[in-house]
């Protein structure tokens, strides 16, 4: 039996620290207890409960992170990506753009080297060897001394640091960089915890996401605590995450079960709805309601004050399916993807339960789309960190009416700019499904597209690599102009986009007009003219669509509601009668010339008073007969019965071409 006890911060386990054949010095941990976790909650939830966990046996683990040398010495080639985006240029900087399967491989090929057991360590031994027999937020107590933060806040744009291991005190136990530096992976799949006293627990049986630890060079201090818990989808990789190693054997302890479906997911009807197209001389225009429900509390699900961005489609089984981001802060790492459906004969939506979420992860940005022949996708942006400049994109497809998914894949895996994913993705003549993604994290610069010829498995983006245009009349260039592009196929197979900001003057001084962009190419170059729309401002996002019956229908805003000119707020609009009115607020436009003019204009009201709330920057407002919806992010899609569903940022208005036509 071996005598485990510390002395002067060193730990005694009855083996000393060693040096391996490749460099690393591995420092020795005892066996012991520890309390795992912490109380907080909200955001840190999935922290609680604190509970007691023992190792039961010594082990092994890397003094420092694995250096650029040290896995070079498996992976020659990873030398390519030393100093990329500026990060870990030399020998001795912890190792970064590493995948799960790759540190997993490293290990695998160490142990053979070695002849000795090397693996990731499991979440609750990272926990164990980060606190040091400490109980406090950090190793240092309640705060983090200076000498140990780099950037620690979310920036946009990533600030250049030294990744070089080693250089800041070590724990009481002799292990460096446990706060901070890069964040490493863990072996665990990501789950909640379990109440009660556990020995060696390995987490989940199985899952979406693998932990990871510690926090990095680019996050703030909150994310650098020994009880913070991150993860990430196993193929990602990126500047802020590498891994440490354990000498030790397998942990056989059995995991936990992999984290039931959530509600979304449940009881979903697999009977194929027999759509009844309604007569063209029927209107339509249906109680707005809300499909934003704020959820029972005893249900757990991560609902926060901000929740914005939806996605709409319609499953054959006659159910909508919608999705939103839900956060405190749109540059927040607790942004969740929230979900809710309107099952088929149901007069309301369901409470929300969560739908997507990479843990400590910024979401910004879903589609959802359904290709008519019993395919969903979902798209989805995945940052690093917070803010949404640089995204991955991860795409997951369903074929029983969104009861299951496939596995994410990062079908666009750089985290960079040109990913942040709008709503809109649908499908060409040609069978390829086109995504718009915003070009730039601010209120101008554009927007790509990225298209897949093959069912969603390989993507490609026509404007990559090439710089921003200048957006003016009868110029042209890469992007679409204007963000949040709304983006249709023509009859002639050419793309016409709609967008946000990048406005163009209109002739006659009429003042600037919304853009429309036209692509012969597929998206490799746009033309620019200005529309006859109004622009589009901040809070809102428009929606374009082509509908069943044929015509484009755009729907938008007349103004941005904090105007206060009269002369520029609101729009004319023609009352059956012949008689002209002004009004407020979101607006139904047909064309029926493929986007060339848009004679029909129709205020998106019934005419009756109401108070509704639209959430997100929208909030309070009331509809009258020249009143609606002031802004919202708007997300759209038509069943086969013909009627339109469109989403604001907190209501589902249904309506049909009758009606805006009436």
């Amino acid at each position: 039996m071996t005598f485990l006890f510390c002395t002067s911060g060193l730990v005694q386990t009855g083996f000393s620290q060693q040096t391996n054949s490749i460099g690393m010095s591995l420092v020795p941990l005892p066996a012991g207890t520890f309390y795992m976790g912490s109380e907080r909650e909200g955001k840190d939830a999935d922290e609680s409960p604190v509970h007691r966990v023992s190792i039961s046996r010594p082990l092994l683990m890397g003094a420092t992170e694995v250096t650029n040398r040290q896995y070079e010495a498996f992976d020659p080639a990873h030398k390519v990506l030393r100093g990329k985006y500026g990060f870990s240029k030399d020998d001795d900087e912890a190792v970064i753009f590493v995948s799960y399967a790759e540190a997993t491989a490293f290990c695998a090929w160490l142990s053979k080297k070695e002849g000795k057991p090397y693996r990731l360590p499991t979440e609750a031994e990272w926990e164990y060897a980060c606190r040091a027999g400490t109980i406090s937020d950090f190793s240092t107590g309640n705060g983090l001394p200076a000498v140990y933060q780099k950037s620690q806040q979310t920036d946009r744009d990533a600030v250049v640091v030294s990744l070089k291991t080693g250089q800041t005190p070590a724990n009481p136990w002799g292990l460096y960089d446990m706060h901070g530096n890069v964040e490493e992976w863990c072996q665990d799949w990501y789950g909640p915890y379990v109440p009660g006293e556990q020995t060696d627990p390995t987490g989940r049986a199985g899952g979406l996401y693998r932990v990871t630890r510690g926090g990095s060079h680019g996050t703030p201090v909150t994310f650098l605590r020994s009880a913070n818990r991150m993860a990430m989808l196993p193929e990602d990789k990126s500047w802020l995450v590498g891994f440490r190693v354990v000498q030790a054997p397998p942990v056989t302890t059995k995991p936990l079960p992999a984290l039931p479906a959530t509600a979304v997911f449940q009881g979903v009807s697999q009977q194929k709805q027999l759509w009844k197209p309604v007569p063209d001389n029927q209107p339509v225009f249906r109680e707005p309601q809300r499909y934003v429900r704020k959820p029972d509390c005893q249900d757990n699900v991560p609902f926060y004050s901000h929740n914005h961005q939806p996605a709409i489609t319609w499953c054959p089984n006659g159910d909508l399916l919608a999705i939103w981001f839900s956060t405190d802060a749109e540059s927040g790492r607790e942004m969740t993807v929230l979900g809710s459906r309107l099952r088929k004969g149901a007069t309301a939506w369901d409470q929300p339960s969560e739908f997507f979420k990479v843990p400590d992860r910024n979401m910004t940005g879903s589609s959802l789309f359904h290709d008519g022949a019993g395919t969903l996708y979902h798209m989805n942006g995945v940052e690093t960190d917070g803010d949404w400049q640089n995204l991955a994109m991860a795409l997951r497809t369903s074929r029983d009416n969104g009861a299951t998914w496939s596995a994410p894949v990062l079908v666009s895996p750089e985290h960079t700019k040109r990913h942040q994913v709008i709503a809109g993705m649908f499908k060409t003549k040609e069978g390829w499904l086109v995504q718009a993604a915003d070009a730039e994290p601010g209120p101008t610069g554009g927007t790509a597209i990225h298209l897949s010829k093959d069912g969603g498995k390989t993507w490609t983006m026509p404007s990559a690599g090439q710089p921003a245009p200048a957006f003016t009349a009868g110029g042209s260039g890469a992007l679409i102009a204007g963000i949040h592009a709304g983006v249709v196929q023509l009859s002639d197979g050419r793309l016409l986009a709609l967008g946000r900001k990048d406005d163009i003057p209109g002739p006659d001084s009429v003042g600037l007009r919304m853009p429309v962009s036209i692509s012969g190419d597929m998206g490799n170059t746009w033309t620019y003219a200005a529309s006859e729309l109004p622009p589009v401002w901040s809070g809102q996002r428009l929606a374009l669509i082509r509908l069943n019956e044929g015509p484009l229908l755009a729907v938008s805003f007349t103004h941005h509601p904090d105007e206060r000119d009269g002369a520029k707020a609101g729009m004319y609009f023609r009352r059956r009668d012949g008689s002209v009115f002004k009004g407020y607020g979101m607006y139904a436009a047909l064309s029926f010339d493929e986007g060339k003019t848009w004679p029909v204009k129709k205020l998106l009201t019934d005419g009756k008073e109401r108070y509704l709330n639209g959430g997100a920057w929208t909030g309070a407002f009331q509809t009258d007969r020249t009143h609606a919806e002031p802004k919202g992010y708007l997300a759209i899609t038509q069943t086969p019965d013909n009627i339109i569903h469109l989403l604001s940022s907190s209501l589902h208005y249904q309506f049909n071409l009758s009606w805006i036509k009436e």
